[in-house]
């Protein structure tokens, strides 16, 4: 016994040096093929690239190949150590001699090229396979998929089942990511249901996540309704198609049903949770939230929706609470807090923020620079701007986009340097769109310039005939020159292409129902003790010397009529519900679907003065802060 181990150490001893010595015989190793494959095996398995390569070249020369399995292991390894070259030399090895591999081994093959990105590499071995499964076929379109080339995958698909290969829930999974309209998406989920995987759980979700895409919530909730599911996966996909589409209350109240379900709260569900919060700016909701997401704060995606929250519901003390716990911060974490700061009027923080990430932080990408243009836009800092502007792409490589020229006119509109807007609009790179005309357009009514305004709106109305907005503005503009005959022409166009304007609407959360009012509201059951305060405090505001601006009645009415207009509108009836109802100590937080109007900023001004509140209004555009009579805009909006 002991004289035949030793005789085997001996033997093993000198396969390993034929294996890892140049010098080794040839003679020595043939003798023992069996061992020179085992440790080629050992080798591998132990994913020890170096030495595995220099095994299989031994095996090369003496012609001797090892099983599937042992190789699959090797291309992992390549893989694994993204070793491109020592792929393609596994590759040649297992083709060489006139070996065919089987079909197991060309889809590892596929898979290593796909993996590394050679799509022509891996269509080649695709075309030359004599045999092709449903992992080839997937595999395929996976990549193309991946890759954006829609028609590819697409093609595939048909090929696929042409050559009477049946797809599987992940074919159908990887092709539904290219689908390029609903007409084709409704063909796949017909395909889909044909093959009876309308109950797989990432069939489904995918699904509803492509219906969310396109716009099609009520389908996505169709076919999450079909069947009865307890698999989190479906739920974070409904949940997040209404929460990314505006429709919040649907997706809170969704989730509401989940967690009624007994099914746990992830990342996924939470972070749709989160930005449902934001899009209704519900912030106590939020924090509500928060409270749960103690266990994970290390989480950086639910970081970054809790930071995007507090910014969008104007709450920026617990943003920067969030910013400064983040044990980690991305670019998406800087460019939030940025934003965030520059939207809720703290120009200056947003722009020492900005230069705290570029000593500090990662590279300031495309988002940033649009925060740091928004913050120089809306306080007048026209030479900062201008140098942010010019030095993004020689600094940071970001080629100015529409976000970034959108800046830049609103920099100089709001300005007033509308001759230098227009110059550099017709100097832009790209065309102008109908929302850098709208901007100039906003420009013009501020500092009532009639006659570019109308320029202006002419090429809106190119560009979108149907645009409401553009003939509100111009009406307004009309209005506030007192040119009653042209606001009246505006008007006739409007009725006669069926278009309406948008009532003005402002919405209050409070004891957890959000409190909605219209211009002129009558239907809230608080009104009548609504307009008791207004009108005390009418009569304060009287005292301290407002003055309503009846330049934002939008009608030709007689004096008290045009007051009377002012004092109902919608902004001032949720403050005046908010200082009835919202503690002193908490602010009164409003959200406007227009933006507010002079004499409503004057309002608030005085308002947070006289009732020592801090009132908060979140317009389209950007938040305004009221405290002891000075708005965070500066006025400057």
């Amino acid at each position: 016994m002991k004289s035949h181990h030793l005789l085997k150490t001996i033997a093993t001893h000198n396969v390993r040096e034929l294996l890892f010595s140049s010098s080794s015989s040839s003679s020595s190793s043939s003798s023992n093929p069996s061992v020179l494959i085992d440790e080629f095996i050992n080798l591998c398995h132990r994913r020890d690239l170096s030495r595995a390569m220099e095994a299989m070249n031994s095996l090369q020369r003496h012609g001797i190949q090892a099983d599937a399995v042992t190789y699959s292991e090797l291309i992992k390894c390549c893989v694994a150590h993204r070793a491109i070259e020592q792929g393609r030399a596994v590759h040649k090895h297992i083709s060489s001699n006139g070996h065919a591999p089987q079909t197991f081994l060309n889809n590892v093959i596929l898979n290593m090229y796909v993996k590394f990105n050679l799509l022509d590499d891996a269509g080649n071995v695709f075309d030359e396979m004599p045999e092709r499964n449903v992992v080839s076929w997937t595999t395929m379109i996976s990549a193309y998929s991946n890759n954006k080339f829609d028609r590819e995958a697409l093609g595939l698909l048909v090929m696929m089942q042409r050559e009477g290969v049946r797809p599987n829930m992940f074919t159908f999974s990887s092709v539904l990511r290219v689908c390029d309209g609903l007409e084709t998406l409704r063909q796949l989920h017909s395909g889909i249901v044909k093959f009876g995987l309308d109950s797989d759980v990432f069939v489904r979700s995918a699904l509803i996540d492509v219906y969310a895409k396109w716009g099609e919530l009520d389908d996505g909730f169709c076919v999450f309704k079909e069947m009865v599911t307890g698999d989190l996966i479906v739920w974070n996909s409904i949940i997040g198609g209404f929460a990314q589409n505006g429709r919040g209350e649907e997706a809170l109240d969704l989730f509401k049903m989940m967690r009624s379900a007994g099914l746990p709260a992830n990342q996924a569900s939470l972070t749709s949770v989160l930005r449902a919060c934001t899009g209704l700016a519900l912030l106590e909701l939020g924090r509500q939230v928060h409270a749960h997401l103690l266990k994970l704060e290390s989480d950086l995606i639910l970081n970054n929706a809790l930071l995007d929250m507090y910014c969008k519901c104007g709450s920026l003390e617990d943003a920067n609470i969030v910013f400064k716990r983040m044990l980690e911060r991305d670019v998406i974490s800087w460019s939030t807090m940025i934003a965030g700061l520059a939207q809720n009027g703290q120009t200056m923080e947003a722009l020492e923020l900005f230069e705290s990430m570029k000593s500090l932080g990662p590279t300031p990408n495309y988002i940033t620079m649009v925060g740091v243009l928004f913050a120089c836009s809306h306080a007048g800092l026209v030479d900062d701007g201008w140098y942010y502007f010019r030095s993004m792409k020689r600094l940071f490589d970001v080629d100015p986009g529409r976000e970034h020229y959108g800046c830049m006119v609103d920099l100089l509109g709001r300005a007033g340097k509308l001759d230098d807007a227009i110059r550099f609009i017709l100097k832009m790179q790209c065309q102008p769109d109908i929302t850098i005309w709208r901007i100039l357009l906003g420009a013009c009514r501020v500092h009532r310039n009639l006659d570019l305004a109308i320029f202006v709106g002419k090429k809106i109305l190119e560009l979108e005939p149907e645009d409401e907005g553009t003939y509100i503005l111009l009406s307004n503009i009309y209005a506030n020159s007192q040119r009653w005959e042209d606001v009246a022409a505006v008007r006739k166009i409007m009725d006669g292409r069926g278009l309406k304007k948008e009532p003005g609407c402002s919405w209050i959360e409070f004891n957890k129902k959000v409190h909605a009012f219209m211009i002129g509201d009558k239907l809230h059951p608080e009104i009548d003790e609504i307009i008791m305060k207004m009108n005390l405090l009418m009569r304060r505001l009287m005292e301290v010397g407002y003055v309503p601006d009846t330049n934002f009645v939008l009608h030709d009415l007689e004096g008290e009529q045009k007051e009377d207009a002012l004092q109902y509108h919608s902004e001032k009836l949720a403050i005046v519900f908010g200082l009835i109802n919202v503690p002193t100590e908490k602010p009164v937080r409003i959200i406007k679907n227009l933006r507010i109007c002079c004499d409503c900023h004057t309002f608030a001004k005085l308002i947070s003065m006289i009732e020592n509140r801090h009132i908060v209004i979140r317009d389209p555009v950007r938040f305004h802060h009221f405290r002891n009579g000075v708005c965070s805009c500066g006025d400057y909006w």
